[in-house]
């Protein structure tokens, strides 16, 4: 590197303030041999507000399936998930939480007031949905909880008349290989008490064409998502990737039961990232793995929920079969292993 370079790296370098666990994951994942980026580098502001556009594209029918099965069973959901007593919800990766807002009402409408914990790693996120809800929603308390809960979850004790729900929609687990679904699931259960609930909104197999559709879809909103996150190493790793030369790739990997997203290089070319102190060679063709999104085969769900300790109590789909949630609960048979935040009179 000549000198015109090293003081440009120097300078591009004490400009930048780096994230170490984004750092890390690039540092990990572009240099296995199957390049790689995790899919919560997706989440910045820019890539949140593409995939709210994405959740209204045509082609996209998770949001709107999970959307219309709430609106039929949410009542149902917050009175079996009860049994007699009042809730209390906690939402993982909460987002804006535009459809648990179905669910908080018809808890509202059942026991009157409701203490709702949305979690969330996106504080100004969490921040618009606790001013939206309680505007929305007379008798919803917000509570946010900023945090990363795929290290567990730390919640304060429930009153003595109290049940716990967790909601865990919108397919977030598929996003999780089915070992680590497993042992995030394990995480949710050692923070709840005997008695309580876990409500999971789970995607289905369906025909391939459909699938490819909903990951790459006409109007290119996918492949801007996709893209995205390399802009957003350009922005905090000091990268100068081209994302235009990349093209979004959406897979069907029928073996492994799900859709891979990719970004592929269209010509052999050389990036920098200046924070890191790296220059990357990509070859034509060579691509980044950048998301799975597993789909679910009749009773794969209920065996992973089994697997993590749960026991399924109920099951509630749509007229195709395309989606499906499921309650599950920490028995109090298991009171050794569910072993949190629960009340102190929790049966």
């Amino acid at each position: 590197m000549d000198s015109y370079a090293l003081a440009s790296l120097s300078s591009s370098l004490a400009s930048i303030s780096v994230d170490e666990r984004i750092a890390a994951a690039v540092r990990e994942g572009l240099k296995a041999r199957q390049r790689r980026l995790p899919a919560w580098l997706f989440y910045d502001a820019a890539g949140s507000e593409l995939f709210e556009r994405i959740t209204e594209l045509p082609e996209y029918y998770l949001t709107r399936t999970e959307r219309g099965i709430l609106r039929t069973h949410a009542a149902a959901m917050m009175e079996r998930a009860a049994e007699g007593r009042r809730l209390r919800i906690v939402e993982l990766g909460a987002g804006s939480a535009e459809k648990t807002r179905l669910l908080l009402a018809a808890a509202v409408e059942r026991q009157g007031t409701l203490l709702y914990e949305p979690v969330d790693v996106s504080g100004s996120a969490l921040e618009a949905a606790r001013e939206r809800i309680e505007q929305e929603i007379p008798g919803v308390h917000v509570r946010p909880l900023e945090l990363d809960y795929t290290q567990g979850l730390d919640l304060d004790p429930l009153d003595e008349d109290e049940r716990r729900l967790v909601l865990y929609i919108g397919s977030s687990i598929g996003n999780f290989d089915p070992g680590e679904a497993a042992e995030l699931l394990r995480g949710v259960r050692a923070g709840l008490a005997p008695g309580d609930g876990l409500l999971l909104g789970v995607d289905l197999v369906k025909d391939e064409s459909v699938l490819l559709a909903a990951y790459d879809d006409a109007a290119g909103v996918t492949a801007d998502f996709n893209r995205n996150m390399l802009a957003r190493l350009n922005r905090e790793l000091g990268g100068d990737f081209d994302p235009e030369s990349f093209a979004h790739r959406a897979v069907w990997n029928a073996e492994e039961s799900r859709i891979e997203m990719h970004l592929e290089s269209q010509a052999a070319q050389r990036v920098r990232l200046a924070a890191l102190g790296w220059e990357l060679e990509f070859a034509e063709g060579e691509r980044i793995h950048t998301e799975n999104s597993y789909k679910y085969r009749p009773g794969e769900a209920e065996a992973l929920l089994a697997e993590a300790g749960f026991s399924v109590e109920e099951r509630w789909s749509d007229e195709q079969g395309w989606f499906a949630v499921l309650l599950a609960t920490c028995g109090a048979a298991d009171a050794a292993t569910c072993g949190g935040a629960g009340a102190a009179g929790a049966a």
